[in-house]
C-alpha cells in the first residue's frame, strides 16, 4: 500500500484524517517507532514519545495533530488523526493477514459424532474430538486436539485454538476466540464439609455462556455453576492464566489480566479492569468501569461506579495511597514519638525530684 491507499482505508474508520507530505510513497510493513526504517509505517500516541518522531526512520507515522511534526526528518509523512493508537490497530490488522491454524475442511483424524450438526464451512483439525449433538456455526475453525463434551454449542466466525477443552452443556457465542489450553465448562470448586473432616462433593449441574465477541486467552479456566450460568458478557476480554469460578458473571468490555483469581458467585460491572494478579473473595460485586489495581486483594463489594481501587484489602487508590505514604514515615515516627517519651520521662522526674 501507498501512503494514499492508508488514507483510504482508514477513511473507513476515521471522519477526520489529515495527509502531511507525499502520498506516493509505498509502505511495506508497520514497525516500532525506535526501529521502524524507509518503507514502514508507525505510531505516536503518547506524547512522551513525541521525542522519538525527530529520530525515527520511518517513511510514515500516524499521530494526533497536535504532534510537533515540524521536528520531523525530511522525506517523513504524516497522518493525523484523534486517535492514532486504534488507527494503528486497524493497520496492524491489515498487514497481519489471517493466521493459519489448521487446512480447511474436517481432518480424517478427527472424531465428529454423527448427531453433531457442523454448519457451513466449518474447520476442524486433527483429532480434535466433536461430541453428541453439539452444534457448531458457520466459519468456525476448530484446531487441533480441541475436545468439544456432549451438547456444545458454539456460534459462527470462532476460532478455537488447539487444546482448547469445552465441557458438556457449554454456550459459546459468535466470534469468540479462546487459545490453547484455556477449560469452559470443568466443575466449579464446591465440597461440603462433614463432621469427620471429609468432603461431600456438590454437583455441579449448571453451565457456562459465553457471549459474542469475547476473547479468552491461553491456559485459562472458567467454571460451570453449580446452578444457572456462569457467564461472559458480550466483548469481554481475559488474558492467559485467568480463574473465573462457578455462578461468576463478568460484565461485557471488562478486560481481565493475566493471573486474576475470581471466586464464586463473583458479578464484575461492565467496562471494568481488573489488573494482573487480582484476588476476589467470593460473592462481591462491583459496579461498572472500575479500575482494579495489579495484585489488589478485593474483600468487599464495591458499588459506586468509576472507582480505580487497589492495596490489600483493596480500598478507593486515594485512600490506600495515603496510608502507603503513611506506613513509609513510620520509622520517623517512631523516632519522634520516642523522643517525645524521653522527654516525658524527664519531665516527670522533674516535677517528681
Amino acid at each position: 500500500m501507498n501512503i494514499a491507499d492508508i488514507k483510504a482505508f482508514l477513511g473507513r474508520y476515521f471522519s477526520s484524517i489529515e495527509l502531511v507530505g507525499s502520498g506516493q510513497t509505498e509502505i511495506t510493513s508497520p514497525a516500532k517507532i525506535e526501529e521502524a526504517a524507509a518503507g514502514q509505517v508507525s505510531f505516536v500516541a503518547n506524547e512522551k514519545y513525541h521525542r522519538h518522531i525527530a529520530q525515527s526512520g520511518a517513511s510514515l507515522l500516524i499521530v494526533h495533530p497536535k504532534a510537533p511534526v515540524d521536528e520531523a526528518p525530511e522525506g517523513m509523512s504524516f497522518l493525523m488523526v484523534e486517535d492514532p493508537y486504534t488507527a494503528f490497530v486497524f493497520i496492524l490488522r491489515h498487514f497481519a493477514g489471517e493466521r493459519r491454524i489448521v487446512e480447511s475442511g474436517v481432518a480424517a483424524s478427527a472424531s465428529v459424532a454423527s448427531s453433531a450438526r457442523l454448519g457451513h464451512n466449518v474447520t476442524v483439525g486433527e483429532n480434535a474430538v466433536i461430541g453428541e449433538r453439539c452444534v457448531i456455526g458457520d466459519d468456525t475453525v476448530i484446531g487441533p486436539n480441541v475436545v468439544l463434551l456432549d451438547e456444545v454449542m458454539i456460534g459462527s466466525e470462532c476460532t478455537l485454538f488447539p487444546q482448547v477443552t469445552i465441557y458438556d452443556g457449554a454456550v459459546i457465542g459468535d466470534r469468540v476466540t479462546v487459545h490453547s489450553g484455556t477449560v469452559i465448562g470443568a466443575d466449579g470448586f464446591g465440597f461440603a464439609p462433614q463432621k469427620d473432616g471429609s468432603y461431600v462433593k456438590i454437583p455441579q449441574m449448571g453451565t457456562v455462556c459465553i457471549e459474542d465477541d469475547v476473547e479468552i486467552g491461553a491456559n485459562t479456566t472458567i467454571d460451570r455453576a453449580t446452578m444457572g450460568e456462569t457467564v461472559i458478557e458480550k466483548g469481554a476480554k481475559i488474558d492467559n492464566l485467568v480463574q473465573i469460578a462457578h455462578n461468576c458473571r463478568i460484565g461485557g468490555d471488562t478486560v481481565i489480566a493475566s493471573q486474576a483469581g475470581i471466586s464464586g458467585s463473583v458479578k464484575i460491572g461492565r467496562n471494568c479492569l481488573i489488573g494482573g494478579q487480582a484476588g476476589f473473595a467470593g460473592h462481591l460485586e462491583l459496579a461498572d468501569k472500575i479500575s482494579v489495581a495489579a495484585k489488589a486483594g478485593i474483600s468487599k463489594s464495591f458499588k459506586q461506579s468509576g472507582q480505580a481501587i487497589r492495596g490489600v484489602p483493596a480500598q478507593p487508590m486515594r485512600d490506600q495511597l495515603r496510608q502507603e505514604a503513611q506506613i513509609r514515615s513510620l520509622g520517623e515516627m517512631k523516632s519522634k514519638i520516642d523522643e517525645l517519651e524521653a522527654q516525658l520521662r524527664e519531665l516527670k522526674t522533674r516535677l517528681n525530684g
